[in-house]
């Protein structure tokens, strides 16, 4: 077993600790006549795909068929690429899902004909020609959520902060793993102005953590006005789509639920 296979298996042994129970009502399979049952999940910056190891146990027990992207985290461009390569596989129309930095990229792949819906989850949510980095103008800096950038312009969430400012309601050991088994970004995506606004043209739906400490509350409530999105809350860090995984299904469901009514 290589070091790679191990620190997957471990991931997904952390989160899999983290989540909560599954009630029955969240369970309950998803009506034939449904024709949403894609879902395509985009994990933002400093994690992996494995922390939507709660969301998927709970959508895949309903039905749903859910794949999880894996961002390279180098390039707005090959984040988009990777989303777009997710969505090309799907069979029929997708509710694509993105949390924070992932709602940037779920902005711009988000105009693929399959995708029916968009769930924002903590997330960013830039106009075209727009940068990620323009939606933090005139809003409190995060002085809990500190970014460290190395030589070559790849960006940490500080050790030191780490628990504080990216997943303040996860246990010490878990924190611990996630802090050490960070996945850095690009900091030049930032600067990247967005061809397309996905928000503009698909009903969207936003996940807002209230405890968010890698975001000003006003400027994620902000972002979420603007697009017009169905918000819901809940007491949470930025680390909501691995510590509170049965609302964040529960929205993906909402979403598909009613876009598939519309159908």
């Amino acid at each position: 077993m290589n070091s790679k296979t191990t620190t997957t298996i471990a991931v997904i042994a952390a989160v899999a600790a983290l989540s909560t129970t599954i009630p029955a009502n969240a369970a309950d399979s998803i009506p034939a006549t449904q024709s949403v049952r894609n879902v395509v999940l985009v994990h933002g910056a400093f994690a992996d795909g494995s922390g939507w190891k709660g969301v998927y146990d709970i959508l895949t027990k309903q039905g749903y068929c859910v794949t999880i992207v894996q961002n390279p985290l180098t390039s707005l461009a090959d984040d988009v690429a990777a989303t777009k390569r997710a969505l090309e596989r799907q069979d029929g129309p997708v509710i694509l899902v993105g949390h924070s930095w992932g709602g940037t990229v779920i902005t711009e792949a988000g105009i693929d004909r399959k995708v029916a819906g968009l769930v924002y989850v903590s997330a960013l949510s830039p106009d075209a020609g727009e940068t990620t980095a323009q939606q933090y103008e005139g809003f409190a800096p995060a002085s809990e959520f500190v970014i460290e950038t190395t030589k070559d312009g790849f960006g940490y969430v500080s050790p030191a902060k780490f628990k504080a400012g990216f997943a303040h309601d996860v246990s010490d050991a878990d924190v611990a793993f996630m802090r050490d088994a960070q996945v850095p970004i690009n900091m030049a995506a930032f600067g990247t102005k967005l061809e397309n606004a996905a928000w503009r043209t698909k009903p969207n739906w936003a996940v807002i953590a209230t405890e968010d400490k890698a975001f000003d509350q006003a400027m994620l409530i902000h972002m979420a006005e603007r697009i017009k999105a169905k918000i819901i809350k809940v007491s949470a860090s930025h680390a909501l789509f691995m510590t509170q995984p049965t609302v964040v299904a529960d929205t993906i469901d909402q979403a598909a639920k009613a876009v598939s009514a519309k159908q």
